[in-house]
Formats: structure tokens, sequence, C-alpha cells
């Protein structure tokens, strides 16, 4: 891009460390590098949390003796990725903010190209791994099988970011004022999650890159990775309302089971049907309760689409979760379980493949 459209914006590129005094002369260089080319004015933010290496005292000698525009921020008392970027965003003075590791797998060739999305209109720029063009370089399966699985569960339980590809990204450009008035959580696992569910803003591209190799310091992922993970998503899911969301389900589930139940006795008992034929109506008419209250009151805010086709998708969701639940609890009986205790487990199996499949799809 030329310099006289880029020289318009300041880059804050924000990055936390821990024990990353190795990569750091390479990372500010290639910066450097970029960004000048690219004719950006930048400022390079370095977030320490007292690395045991002196990461922080070195930072700021490279500022000193190379020239690269460094501010260092020392934490002794603070630790997390998250609150230090946070503690970033505060710290930048740029109109964009870009985040970024310090262990080189995130190339820093690839941040003109982030910043020119963002001037080209979008609100937010991720450095993708999983869009066209992107990857990553020499993982074993099962690291491939939880990243792949993290960003599944996001997706399906954040509906807000189904359609983002990488929505646990490190590598990501914003502008200032997507997170100015966020409420964004210092113990967030996953800072891009959090900004994209609780930022301002209305378009996010992607772009692809290949996540390198790390070159010196230790790796983030640890045995409690996961763990928080999942506590994060839950978090967010509380925020956006999506845990509200499913207790409503819930009890509207449970009120089905009543008309269901009291329907079939009224048609066997009072209308002397016979008691086969009676369930189709019962189940007919629960399914129908369910449909009404869900939309009257768990979906009220999400009704996009016509009736019909709100009320015919609706169907086709208890119709899955029916086939999931006899799938599930035929097997588990031939094997030996208690047929009480199987069909328990199928009904809280078909229970989340109706919710998800209604949320995403019914009112999605």
């Amino acid at each position: 891009m030329d310099s006289e459209g880029s020289n318009k914006l300041k880059v804050s590129i924000i990055i936390p460390t821990y024990n990353e005094r190795d990569n750091l002369e390479e990372l500010f260089e290639r910066i450097s590098n970029a960004m000048e080319k690219a004719g950006y004015d930048y400022e390079i933010i370095v977030v320490d949390d007292d690395s045991p290496d002196r990461t922080w005292e070195y930072a700021e000698e490279l500022g000193k003796t190379r020239g690269y525009p460094v501010k260092v921020i020392r934490r002794t008392k603070e630790k997390g990725l998250s609150s230090a970027v946070i503690r970033g965003f505060k710290e930048a003075e740029g109109d964009v903010f870009v985040v970024m590791d310090a262990d080189l797998q995130h190339p820093p060739e690839k941040i003109p190209e982030l910043v020119r999305e963002i001037e080209k209109g979008a609100d937010i720029a991720i450095a993708s791994r999983y869009v066209p063009g992107g990857g990553v370089e020499n993982w074993y399966w099962y690291r491939k099988l939880i990243s792949k699985g993290a960003i599944m569960i996001g997706r399906v339980a954040l509906p807000k970011i189904r359609h983002v590809k990488d929505p646990v990204s490190g590598f990501f450009a914003l502008r200032r004022e997507v997170v100015e008035k966020a409420d964004l959580n210092p113990i967030g696992f996953k800072i891009l999650m959090e900004i994209l569910i609780k930022g301002t803003y209305k378009k996010v591209v992607e772009v692809p890159f290949r996540f390198g190799l790390r070159k010196a310091g230790e790796s983030k992922l640890g045995g409690k990775t996961m763990i928080n993970y999942l506590k994060h998503v839950y978090r967010l899911m509380k925020w956006e309302g999506e845990i509200d969301r499913l207790v409503k389900f819930s009890i509207v589930g449970t009120s089905g089971i009543v008309v269901n139940e009291g329907f079939l006795w009224f048609f066997v008992s009072e209308l002397g049907m016979d008691k086969y034929i009676a369930n189709i109506p019962a189940t007919e008419l629960a399914i129908l309760n369910n449909f009404i209250w869900n939309d009257l009151w768990t979906f009220r805010d999400l009704r996009r689409y016509p009736l019909w086709k709100r009320l015919i998708s609706f169907h086709v969701a208890a119709l899955m979760g029916a086939i999931v639940q006899w799938l599930i609890y035929a097997p588990l009986v031939y094997l030996g379980m208690n047929y009480l205790v199987a069909n328990l487990i199928g009904i809280a199996a078909s229970f989340i493949v109706r919710f998800l499949f209604n949320r995403n799809v019914t009112w999605g």
C-alpha cells in the first residue's frame, strides 16, 4: 500500500511475553522491516509478566540501542495472557491494535496485510489458520484435533461467532473502537473470542497465514488448557444469555412431557383410542406446545424466518432428536445397560441435538 494512505493510521503492536528474551531481536527486526516497508507509523508494546529471563529488560535495551519504538510494561503482580493484552490496549496510542505472540509463530510480515484489511473497511482482521491458504506446520495429529475440537465447541456454543473459521487465533488486528467500550474479562482464556462476543464491530475478515514453528521459549499449551477454555466458553455463554436460553429450553421441554403424558392419558382413558395410535397425536401436541413456548419465550429475539419455516424446522429437530435418542438407547440396552439408564442418556443426547439445531437453524 502506498505510504500516503498508510500514514494516516498509527498501529500499536501488542505483544504479551513471558520468557521470550531469545526471540526479541529477530522479532523486533522483522516487525520494523515490515512496517517501514509498508509505510506505517507504529509502536511496539511489550507487556511482560516479570519473566525470570528478564525479557522486559532486553526489550528496553533493544529499544534504546536499536531505536525501535518500544514501550515496555513490566507486571509484577498480574499474570495471564488476556490481562496482558487488555493492559496493552489501555497503553496503546494507535488507531489500530495488532495482537501477536513473541515466539515467531506469528510472522510479523503479515501485519501490514491485516492493517490493510482494516483500512479497506474491516473492523477486525484475523490471521487465520483455517481458511484457504492457511495452515499449521509440523503439528502432531492430536494437537490438530484439540484445536479443531476447541473451535467447533466455541462456534456451536456461541452462535455469534459461528461464521469465523479461527475464533481462537492469537494473531489479529482491530480498530480501537472495537474494544473501547467492551467489558473484557482479564481472566478470559482466548482474548479474540472474548472480543468477538463483547466488542463493537460489524465486519470481520480472515487472512490466511501459516502458523510457524516456535524458535525459542516454552509452549503455552499445558495440561489445563482445555479446562480453562471450556470455562471461558461457559462464561461467554452466560454473558451472551445462552445459558438462560438453555434453561428456558429445558423448562419448555419439561412442559412438553406433561402435555404429552396428559393427552396420551386423555386419548386412551377418556376417548378409548388405541394406546399405540394415541401416542401420535399426543406427541404432535407436545411438539406444538414446545414450539409455541420456544417461539414466544426462549427464542423470541431470534425470529427471523416465516412462522411456517420455523415450525417445519422445529419438527425436523424433534425428528433428529428422536433418531439420536434411539441410536443411543438401542446399542446401550444391547450391551447390557439398564433400559431406564440407557433411555436417560439417549434423552440427554437428544436434548443437546434439538437445542443446538433449533438455536442455530430454526431460530439461527
